[in-house]
Formats: C-alpha cells, sequence, structure tokens
C-alpha cells in the first residue's frame, strides 16, 4: 500500500465489501475471530492497494488519523469531540501551541505518513513514540510480527499491545500505533493507516494488560470492528472521490486541478491558509475571492461541505 494518484472508479457497485456472514451480529469465538479476520483483512488490503479501486489512500489516512486521534482522546481520559480535535489542529495559527487535541492529531497524522520501506525505518517511529519507549519500539514489532506467523494477524497486533501496556498501562496511543505498524508490516504496506484504535475502549485494554480471562479475544474482536468500520470509511471515500473527480472538469477556477487533489489527500481544507495565497504543495497562487467562489462551488455541486457550521474560520472537506 502507497499512497498514489486515485484512479477513478466508473462502477462504485463493483468495490470489494464484506459478505454478510461477516456483519451479522454473533457470539465472538476464537473461530469466527479467526474467519472475520481473514476476511475483513482480505477486504482491506485489496481496496487500499489496488489503485483500480479508486480510494483515495492518503485521505483515507488522514481520515483514520482524525478518528484514531478522538479514540485515543477517550482512552486517555480527556473525552474531546472529533470536531475540537479537528479545529485544534487545523485552525491553531502557525507557531502557536496547538494544545492537548491538536498535537494529538498531529501525533496520528505523522505516524499515518510514515514510510516502514527502507533498513532504518524504525528510527523515525521511535522518535513519534517518544524517549519512554524508544529503545524497545524495534523488538516489540519483531515479537509481534512473530506472533503474526504463529497466531494469526490479530494476534499479532493484540500481543504488541500487551507488551506495551505491561510497561505503561496508559500508553493506549503507543500501543494502538504500534499495533497498526504489525497489522501494516504484515500487510507489506509502505506506509501506516491508523486502524486498529477506533473501537477500543479504556476496560478492554486494562483487561489486557492484567492478563484477565477473555481479554485477548476481547480486543481481537474490537479491532477486527475497527477494520470493518475502515472498509466502510473507505469504499465511501471512494465513491465521494469519484464524485469529485467527475465534475473537475466544470471547474474552471485557475488551480483548479490542484486543488482538487489536495481536497483528494486532506480530510480537511482551511481555504485561508491551504488553498490562498498559494495552493498547498504547489507554487499556484489562488485569491481569497478565487478561494472562496472555488470551495462555494464544490459545496454548490455537492461533492464537498463546509465542516465547522461556521461564518469565519471555515473549514472544508470532501461530502460524506
Amino acid at each position: 500500500m502507497t499512497y498514489q494518484s486515485t484512479a477513478i472508479s466508473n462502477d462504485v457497485t463493483t468495490l470489494p465489501t464484506l459478505p454478510g456472514w461477516v456483519t451479522t451480529a454473533r457470539s465472538e469465538t476464537v473461530e469466527t475471530v479467526a474467519f472475520r479476520s481473514g476476511a475483513v483483512l482480505t477486504v482491506l488490503e485489496q481496496l487500499v492497494s489496488d489503485t483500480a479501486h479508486g480510494v483515495p489512500v492518503k485521505l483515507l489516512a488522514n481520515r483514520l488519523a482524525l478518528k484514531a486521534a478522538t479514540a485515543t482522546s477517550k482512552l486517555e481520559g480527556r473525552m474531546a469531540l472529533e470536531a475540537d480535535i479537528r479545529d485544534a489542529y487545523h485552525l491553531t495559527p502557525v507557531g502557536e501551541a496547538r494544545g492537548p487535541d491538536g498535537d494529538l492529531l498531529a501525533y496520528w497524522r505523522e505516524a499515518a505518513g510514515w514510510r516502514l520501506n527502507g533498513s532504518d525505518w524504525h528510527r523515525g517511529l521511535e522518535g513519534i513514540v517518544g524517549p519512554s519507549f524508544e529503545d524497545d519500539v524495534a523488538g516489540w514489532i519483531e515479537a509481534g510480527a512473530e506472533c503474526v506467523l504463529t497466531h494469526g494477524p490479530i494476534a499479532g497486533c493484540v500481543s504488541v499491545m500487551r507488551m506495551v501496556l505491561g510497561v505503561d498501562d496508559r500508553a493506549e496511543r503507543t500501543a494502538s500505533l504500534l499495533s497498526d505498524v504489525v497489522l501494516a508490516r504484515m500487510l507489506n504496506w509502505k506506509a501506516v493507516l491508523p486502524v486498529t484504535a477506533q473501537r477500543l475502549t479504556k476496560g478492554t485494554l486494562r483487561d489486557l494488560a492484567a492478563n484477565r480471562q477473555g481479554a485477548e479475544l476481547a480486543v481481537q474482536a474490537r479491532i477486527l470492528d475497527s477494520i470493518e468500520e475502515t472498509i466502510r470509511v473507505a469504499r465511501d471515500l471512494a465513491q465521494r472521490g469519484s464524485a469529485l473527480q467527475a465534475i473537475a472538469p466544470k471547474l474552471r477556477a485557475k488551480g483548479s486541478e490542484a486543488a482538487v487533489t489536495l481536497f483528494l489527500s486532506e480530510d480537511a481544507v482551511a481555504p485561508s491558509t491551504m488553498l490562498s495565497p498559494m495552493i498547498q504543495g504547489t507554487s499556484i497562487p489562488m485569491t481569497d475571492r478565487a478561494t472562496r467562489r472555488f470551495c462555494d462551488r464544490l459545496v454548490e455541486l455537492g461533492v464537498a461541505r463546509e465542516l465547522t457550521g461556521r461564518s469565519t474560520f471555515r473549514l472544508y472537506g470532501i461530502a460524506p
């Protein structure tokens, strides 16, 4: 899995989807979790690795980073809302402190952008997790990879979580991140997707750290729930991205192609800083007036929406 250009999916009904028996309510057992893991990982891998399906993977990664930040905020006891976390990151002026909510999203966005190829890939990861764990990261991930070989991918994710929480039972974000790394390496992805944290609870992780009976199976089931949710998000973004690309030729503003590309990679776009005076990542200028008209046009065409509900300090994103 790499962050490649997005193809236009001509028929979204052909996107890989989960079979009904996976999404049907059931009692969780070792056997059902094993069957579910095979199905959900196969579908997820197809969606994010085959560009023909049109999933905007960088946009997916940033959307999942926001979900992971919201989930780990709850795990860490702050209970910040998704909108507050998004605002803290995107609307804090350059050079000013984002606060814990904005920093948490920055953490997950950095993790989602980290490349796993190269012989020293873990060096940067050590910097992300911080000095408390940097000496243990490589060993934990390798132990998780060994568990994948003997007990399966989701068991490998849970094993690395248990190792991290065994050292510090408040290190939920590090445990979740290293679980994502184990999963990404097992699937031979070149970058991390923040997948596993979405449905975790403080109680299940506390039980896991204490090695309580049934805790491992419970965490595995919640990780699979998170992956199922990721599949739904990926399919939705493929459809939304296809709609945005389909109307792109109708956009006459100078720089509209680059602006569309930005919307296909960023979960939230701040017009005043990301489109004007220069479209982010390019040398293409766009005036404030052109920016407003461009965003209004996307909303009018039904392919984007304003995210904040405010008349000022607005953020726009691909329509849900």
